[in-house]
């Protein structure tokens, strides 16, 4: 550990020596990096000791606090769908007037390869054909084929997605519209302010930055295997070895690292738009080579048994069935956890290209388009496999299950042409395998520099060189599994720190939503700017108590006596009454023999003053923490405006402006039950 350090520092001298212009921050860098390397350095040379170690404490999680799992990722969805249609759906990822930054196909396409671009490719035939193999409950198992397809659905979509989505909002919403830092420490601002840039924040990035290295590498490791399996299987290469996984790293981080210094708008579209599309020319191929009609029938029935099922399924936790227990934990659970763990950089990228959209564009987006795409891709290739595996294979497929890795290309080699669709399908775990990587880079980086504009160049290269020599590092020692299950083993921890972040943007988005809707002082709306300099000082005057007795003195009570003259001389009775409201209160009141008695009435009422306003040296003194605002109330019990604005002659004609409106109502007999006193009847 001393030598790391002693490297690192060296590191940062030879930095300032050279002049290498960086914008690396050095509260999260080297910590960060000091983590990475240390940790690695552990798997790579305790790799049977670690695993041992760390899946001895993932058992203890998985079967103690499985639960926990469901519990977390459902409410991340609910919560998303609840902010979607309320109107907090209306607020703009940035300003009011803000702009999309990307089209929405590109927007779609970055998105949905950086989220699961390889994992498609790896998973899309083994998973279905391995819940078809091995069901959760074989004994009550009617269709083990439809079950596979809904247990598929189940991981792949809206909670999956649901994950990815909730954290890209909270870094998008914080960065964009508070103009904070792309990063997870923004998202506490509303529980610890400014102590976000302190140790605290410090520690949250550094976390989110390991996180983010140990799942692009962990996850990456797949696409390298089925990379090097693809290529024995076409005949280019004549094994599975470390030597050729290595090479592939090599040649798959160098291509992510000109991707990545190309940027988002060149590289990382680009190769997203390309992959997208080869995505949907191979879904069609399939679709029309393959059984069609079955598999558009089993997509519609799919989606069907998906919402029927999907209460049940959201807080499942076989609690009743023992038997399925250890299926649970060993795909869903598991699945949750590593979508947690992916969080961090999914959610990270996502915030990057979603400046511009409302909320409700947003998680409407986000959660449907992949989800829908993703279920048809599992459908036509998950369905697909099993179809051909019941009517020409004869089983073929089926033996195969445990075999991820070549799986898909079995699969190609019952159509035509499956030399091309195996060439087709090894260049889209390649571009895949890029685009993840490059924006895992970009992501690191940002991390890393405190996302800090116009970083140089060497930092994006750094990083993907790390992540080759760390990643070929750990397939030799055999220490990938290692880093894998300590990566899922860090999620639920993490899982409570989205949580937490949830709650502090719905702290926010209330506030927003009060900002938005809050209107001009009602004794501004018809203000003709006269006597603007003694409004002037109203409005740096922060009302104390001397302050609002002088206000009703000076002006509400004036006028109240006023309008009580003028009533007399028309033969009505008026009172002002005192303190019907707390000490300080006067009302105006006209009483009636059957309908209530028309009442305006002012009332003070204390309110607190933001720290931050007392704080700052710009703006108005402010003598405590509180002030008095007169707010008025009526006879039906609506809420009052603040007149502190007005004057003697505005409150007379504020009051004739409701004494008008109570006339009008209680001359129309439907209106008038509205103020029938229930005391005369």
């Amino acid at each position: 550990m001393a030598k790391i350090v002693i490297f690192l520092l060296s590191l940062q001298h030879m930095t300032n020596l050279f002049h290498f212009k960086t914008t690396f921050s050095r509260n999260v860098f080297l910590p960060g990096l000091i983590v990475l390397l240390s940790l690695s350095i552990v798997c790579a040379l305790f790799p049977d000791a670690t695993e041992s170690a760390l899946q001895s404490t993932q058992k203890a999680i998985y079967e103690n606090l499985h639960w926990s799992y469901s519990l977390l990722v459902t409410f991340f969805l609910i919560f998303q769908l609840a902010l979607a249609f309320s109107k907090m759906g209306n607020i703009r990822l940035g300003a009011d007037n803000s702009e999309p930054q990307y089209g929405f196909f590109s927007w779609i396409a970055m998105l949905f390869a950086a989220g699961m671009g390889i994992g498609l490719m790896y998973y899309g035939v083994a998973e279905p054909m391995s819940h078809y193999v091995e069901p959760a409950l074989p004994a009550t198992t009617v269709n083990p084929a439809k079950d596979a397809q809904l247990a598929t659905f189940f991981h792949w979509g809206l909670h999956a997605w649901g994950i990815f989505g909730v954290m890209g909002l909270i870094l998008a919403y914080f960065s964009f519209r508070y103009k904070l830092p792309l990063a997870v420490r923004s998202g506490l601002y509303p529980l610890l302010r400014d102590r976000i840039n302190g140790p605290i924040g410090d520690v949250v990035d550094v976390f989110t930055l390991v996180s983010t290295f140990f799942g692009i590498a962990t996850s990456l490791s797949l696409g390298v295997v089925q990379l090097n399996a693809g290529l024995v299987h076409l005949g280019i290469l004549s094994e599975r070895s470390l030597l050729f996984q290595s090479i592939i790293i090599v040649i798959v981080t160098a291509a992510a690292i000109a991707s990545a210094l190309a940027g988002l708008n060149k590289g990382v579209k680009r190769l997203s738009e390309l992959n997208l599309l080869m995505t949907i020319v191979l879904t069609v191929f399939i679709l029309v080579l393959g059984p069609t009609t079955f598999l558009f029938s089993a997509f519609s029935e799919g989606i069907g048994n998906y919402i029927n099922q999907f209460a049940d399924l959201s807080f499942k936790t076989f609690a009743f069935e023992k038997d399925g227990r250890a299926w649970f934990t060993n795909w869903t659970v598991m699945y949750w956890a590593w979508w947690i763990s992916w969080a961090p950089f999914v959610g990270l990228f996502i915030a990057r290209i979603s400046r511009g959209r409302t909320i409700r564009e947003y998680i409407l987006a986000v959660l449907f388009v992949p989800s829908l795409f993703i279920f048809l891709w599992m459908t036509v290739f998950g369905n697909g496999a099993i179809w051909i595996d019941q009517n020409q294979a004869a089983g073929a497929l089926s033996k195969l299950a445990g075999n991820a890795d070549i799986l898909l290309f079995a699969f190609f080699e019952q159509f035509p042409f499956a030399t091309p669709l195996c060439v087709l399908a090894l260049i889209m775990v390649v571009v895949f395998f890029i685009t993840s990587a490059d924006s895992g880079i970009l992501v690191m980086n940002s991390i890393a520099s405190g996302n800090k504009p116009n970083t140089p160049n060497w930092q994006n290269a750094f990083w993907g060189i790390l992540l080759a020599i760390i990643s070929i590092s750990l397939l030799s020692a055999g220490g990938i599994n290692s880093l894998q299950t300590m990566t899922l083993v860090t999620a639920l921890p993490f899982g409570l720190i989205m949580l937490m972040l949830c709650i502090c943007l719905f702290k926010a988005l209330r506030t927003d939503e009060l900002y938005r809707s809050s209107k001009i002082p009602y004794g501004s709306r018809s203000w003709d700017g006269k006597r603007w300099r003694e409004r002037l000082q109203q409005i740096l005057t922060f009302s104390q108590k001397q302050d609002i007795v002088r206000f009703f003195s000076e002006k509400v009570r004036p006028a109240f006596e006023e309008l009580k003259a003028e009533l007399a001389q028309n033969g009505i009775d008026a009172y002002i009454l005192e303190g019907k409201r707390g000490k300080f209160s006067l009302e105006l009141n006209i009483p009636t023999a059957q309908i209530r008695n028309f009442r305006y009435g002012v009332a003070a009422e204390k309110q607190s003053v933001s720290d931050y306003l007392v704080e700052d040296d710009n703006t108005p003194d402010v003598e405590t923490g509180f002030q008095y605002i007169p707010v008025t109330y009526y006879s039906d019990g609506r809420s009052g405006n603040d007149i502190q604005y007005l004057s003697r002659e505005e409150i007379i004609a504020d009051v004739l402006r409701e004494y008008e409106r109570y006339l009008s109502i209680i001359s129309d007999d439907e209106k008038a039950m509205v103020f029938i006193d229930k005391d005369t009847l």
